[in-house]
Parts: structure tokens; sequence; C-alpha cells
């Protein structure tokens, strides 16, 4: 039995012919490589890949004598950022052995540099030891300038002697390891650029003392067993209501440590950033270093004073100079409280400029000033044509001045540390008070007198 087709022999034909080309096409298209794209470039791909070559300078950092190095660049998350920059081109990579990450590294900037918060200073400080181009010790002119990964600069120089140094760092192990893609160069410390260097300074010495302060728990009535109600709110720039001394924190002898009191309802002023300004500001005057030491690391007053200012009081702070404050011995600082009792007694709670100070004095003579450090008083008087605090020896000279002055906290330097007098002991006492009974003879025999005279005018 056979197999007839029906119809048009050119129909079929063209039908064949289509199927056949329809078939071939489908191969070609199945035989593509999935990624195949005719805009896609070499360096794409080996980009993607994200493998590195086993002969890599990247790997023979992780293996040799710089893993310290190689473990804070994996900590800095700048592995895929260095496999990138390593396949577009050649590098140099000025890295500190092991022993100077280990025993040369300040702790407390090692601590800074590894605190989450601080990734940012972390990558611009390795990045900062990476020139994206090959330099050998046979490159190397006499002195020379280039441009780091993280965008700073830094100076190579070869010396007379023969050695060369990246930023006044020297080469210890100059092409210590030679790689197709890159070279390393063994330095004796880590390099840090100055942006770096600038953050941690300013987190270390001022962030600390603008920590948020607790709130003190709401106020129960005894004979209602309510909430009592906070005071109605005082229009700003009024003055407080209570003294400054009842807002003073309880000290080192009232409480363990000295805790700040309650917040007011009150929060005219910005103090905590005014007392971080005054502070900065002495930083940058120089020569009062110790001073705003005292007051940010040693106590809490640089916490203590930014709140009695929020709450509108104002604030004379006599500040030692460095030359002053290096006189003080061990025993006037180790006793528990002594360094909050001896600046307590430079802290005037007025608002004093040099200019007032010095009138007062001129017109007056001498003038006593309230201190935190009740009851004392320190004293100031008018002395060759400047104001001088004190008494006798423990006296100090006004020496800088309106360092700062915000209307707020006035800073005024002093030559020397301010004590105040001490009591009258007894002895002396008793010295004084003995000259007057003799005085007292005298007054008897006169009293006797004019009793005669008064006898005799009687009898007449």
């Amino acid at each position: 039995m056979g197999i007839h087709i029906r119809g048009d022999p050119p129909k079929l034909f063209f039908f064949f012919f289509f199927f056949f080309f329809f078939f071939i096409l489908a191969g070609i298209c199945f035989s593509l490589p999935e990624n195949a794209n005719p805009r896609s470039s070499p360096a794409s791909s080996s980009s993607s890949s994200g493998q590195i070559n086993s002969n890599s300078v990247l790997v023979a950092l992780l293996d040799s004598h710089y893993t310290e190095l190689a473990e804070l660049v994996e900590k800095a998350l700048l592995l895929q950022t260095l496999e990138e920059v390593v396949g577009a081109g050649n590098v140099t990579i000025f890295a500190p052995r092991n022993e100077a990450l280990e025993r040369g590294l300040d702790p407390e900037f090692k601590r800074f540099l590894l605190e989450p918060g601080n990734l940012k200073s972390l990558q611009k400080l390795l990045l900062f030891h990476v020139v994206p181009t090959r330099i050998g010790s046979n490159d190397l002119a006499e002195s020379t300038r280039h441009r780091t990964l993280s965008g700073d600069h830094f100076h190579l120089e070869r010396r007379d002697s023969g050695e060369w140094t990246v930023d006044l760092a020297r080469v210890t192990h100059p092409d210590s390891v030679t790689r197709p893609d890159g070279v390393i160069h063994g330095i004796e410390r880590l390099l840090i650029p100055r942006s770096v260097e600038d953050d941690f300074n300013r987190r270390r010495s001022l962030r600390t003392i603008t920590a948020v302060k607790p709130e003190g728990a709401p106020e129960v009535d005894p004979r209602t067993n309510r909430l009592k109600k906070p005071a109605p709110p005082a229009k700003p720039g009024s003055p407080p209501a209570l003294p400054i001394y009842d807002a003073l924190a309880p000290g080192p002898s009232l409480a363990p440590a000295p805790a700040p009191g309650p917040g007011g309802p009150h929060h005219h002023f910005d103090g905590e950033s005014q007392v971080k300004d005054f502070i900065q500001t002495l930083l940058h005057y120089g020569g009062y270093n110790e001073m705003a030491d005292i007051l940010v690391n040693l106590t809490s007053l640089a916490t203590e004073m930014g709140r009695l200012v929020s709450e509108g009081y104002v604030l004379t702070v006599l500040a030692p100079n460095d030359e002053a404050m290096a006189k003080l011995t061990t025993d006037q600082l180790s006793e528990p409280g002594a360094p909050e009792q001896i600046m307590y007694y430079h802290l005037i709670p007025e608002y004093q400029t040099e200019e007032s100070m010095y009138n007062s004095v001129r017109r007056f003579g001498k003038v006593r000033y309230d201190t935190l450090r009740l009851p004392h008083k320190v004293v100031a008087q008018e002395a060759d044509g400047s104001v001088r605090f004190g008494h006798g020896d423990g006296s100090a000279y006004l020496f800088d001045p309106d360092i700062y002055t915000d209307g707020r906290i006035s800073v005024q330097g002093i030559d020397g540390v301010l004590f105040p007098p001490e009591e009258v002991e007894p002895k002396t006492v008793s010295k004084t008070v003995q000259p007057a009974k003799v005085a007292a003879k005298p007054h008897r025999g006169k009293l006797l007198e004019v009793a005669c005279q008064m006898l005799g005018a009687f009898c007449h």
C-alpha cells in the first residue's frame, strides 16, 4: 500500500525549505554560550569572576611577614577593592612588618581603628600605603611625590646614605616581595594620614563630654501620692530659680562618684556645646592642656559645668597654665575629691571679663569673689597694672586675659594655682586674746575714780 501526497509540488518544496532553515537556526542559537555578549570586554569578564592568580602580590601579602597588615585589610573590607586595582595594573605597597604593628602602635589608636564606627578612617589609613603604579628600588629618583589610593600624597626620598624614606618612615626592606602585578617594600612603622590623625584626636579629647545624661525619676507628692506637676516654663534668659550651690552635683564626700542631677525643664542654653567649645579653645590656644585634661578625663567637671550652663547659670573660669599645674604634687591630687576641690576654687559663679575685674579692683582696691568651693572666696586686687588673685606666695596674676568669652562662660588664664587661706589655729587665737585681759586693769581704776567723784558731789 503506497503513500500518496496530495498537493501542489511548489508549495511542498517551500514548506520543506522553511522547516530545514528553522532547524539550522535553532541549532546555532543553542550552541552559543550563555554569557556571550558582543559588548562585554575581557576586563569586565575577569573582574566578574573575582579570581586572583596565586602569584599575585596580594597572595604574597597574606603569606609573609605582613600578616598583621593583611588582617587589617580584611577587617576593613578592602580585599575586593585591592583585587580590582591589581587586576587593572601594577601596584606598590609600603607595608609595615608584624613587629612594627605589634610593638610600635599605640594601643589606644589601634582600638580606635578597630571600632566599627571608624571603618572609614581604617580604610583611608590602609589605602594610604598603596600606590597604583609599580615603583621599584631602581626606579626611585632623589625625591618624588606620589598619589595613593586614599587620595592623599606622600613623598619618597633617597638620602645620601643610600637608604630611602616614605613620609619620614625608613624603608627597611626594599623590594621585599616582587610579583608580576606589584611589589612590596617593608617600612619601619605605620603611615598615618593627617585626616585620620585629626579624627582620632578630636574623638579622644572632646567627644566624651557630649554624652546624654540620664533624666531623674518623677517626684511623687507624699500627701496625695500623685506625681508632682512640673514647674511652668520660664522665659529664655531668665535667672535660675535655685542658687548655683543647690544645683551642683554631690561631691565624692557625699556619693561614690559625682553624679549629675536630674535635668531641669528649662534647657534654654546648650551648655555641653559651650563647655566643649571653651575646652577646644584652651587646646588650640596652647599652654592649658593640663587644665583641659583635668576637666575632661580626671574629673567629671566638664559635664557638670555643661549642665549648669544649660540651666541658665554663668561661670568665670580662672585657668592655671601648664607651668603652674606642673608644680602640683602627688599628695595634693591623690586624696579623694582633691582635684574637684582645687578646680571648684577656680570657678566663680559670675560672668567677669578682664576689663570688669580690673575696673573693680582699681576702684575698690580689693574685691572678694564667691567660688564654688564654699565658704571660701578668692581675693582680687590691683597689682602692676593687672589683677592679682590670692595672698602672698600663693597668689597668681591674670596672665592670659579673655581666652574665651561667650556671654555665659568666661575663661581667664592665670600663672598659678590658687588655694584658700588656711584656717587660724587655736594657739594664735589665745595669743591675741591674752593682751585684752591685761588691758582691762586700767579700766577698773577709772570706774573707781568716777564713783568717788559722784560720792563727793553727793556729800556736798
